[in-house]
């Protein structure tokens, strides 16, 4: 039975969550600032989240600017918990919430200069060590980066002329072994920045040096 919502401070916003959805890791605000980083230069429009949970990262990364923002996930609680969160924080007007899958919510022109996705990345072998993690939101596939492909597919499609995307992975050798799968498509896209912390990974996606941007 889900426990009534409980709520969180996350980057200086209250954030609502339940035992239903992935409860927000404090230090997955290392993703918001470095989005809120690249936004700082990036072309006019609207941001995208992946894979949006209950919003707290895309939120924080909007917070300090003007930017609109289209949240994405499959889960309805946590679209609903999402709208809650961004109403909390004032910024309900720009903000729009998808239900669905993320590679079928989007319209084909849309485009965005950032994008931000935290696919599930634990390998489904492993989900076991984190009873209290919902398995939607976790479970990666059998090497953790089933969705996390999808994500870099969606990316490749919808990503605006010099934009950047911010994904969050479980760890190094997932970040390699996923630039070496986009190398191997054929995708302009690779990993062109990686930052390390103590619960994950965050890596920048971008056109690879020596690529076209076409």
């Amino acid at each position: 039975m889900s426990q009534a919502p409980s709520s969180m401070t996350f980057a200086g916003l209250e954030v609502w969550f339940d035992d239903r959805v992935l409860r927000p890791r404090e230090w997955t605000q290392a993703q918001s600032d470095w989005a809120a980083e690249l936004l700082d230069g990036a072309p006019a429009g609207q941001v995208l989240e992946l894979f949006a949970g209950v919003g707290h990262i895309g939120l924080a990364a909007v917070a300090a600017n003007a930017r609109e923002l289209v949240m994405v996930d499959l889960n309805p609680v946590a679209c609903e918990l999402a709208r809650r969160n961004a109403d909390a924080a004032g910024m309900g007007a720009r903000v729009e919430i998808r239900q669905g899958r993320i590679d079928e919510v989007l319209e084909s022109r849309e485009t965005f200069p950032v994008i931000i996705a935290d696919p599930p990345w634990v390998p489904t072998a492993g989900i076991g060590e984190f009873p209290e993690d919902p398995t939607i939101a976790i479970d990666g596939g059998e090497d953790g980066l089933a969705l996390a492909r999808i994500a870099c597919e969606v990316v490749d499609r919808h990503l605006a002329p010099g934009g950047s995307a911010i994904l969050q992975l479980g760890n190094i050798g997932q970040a390699d072994q996923l630039d070496a799968n986009l190398a191997a498509a054929g995708s302009q896209l690779g990993v062109v920045e990686t930052r390390t912390f103590e619960r994950g990974v965050l890596v920048r996606l971008g056109v690879r040096a020596g690529s076209s941007a076409g």
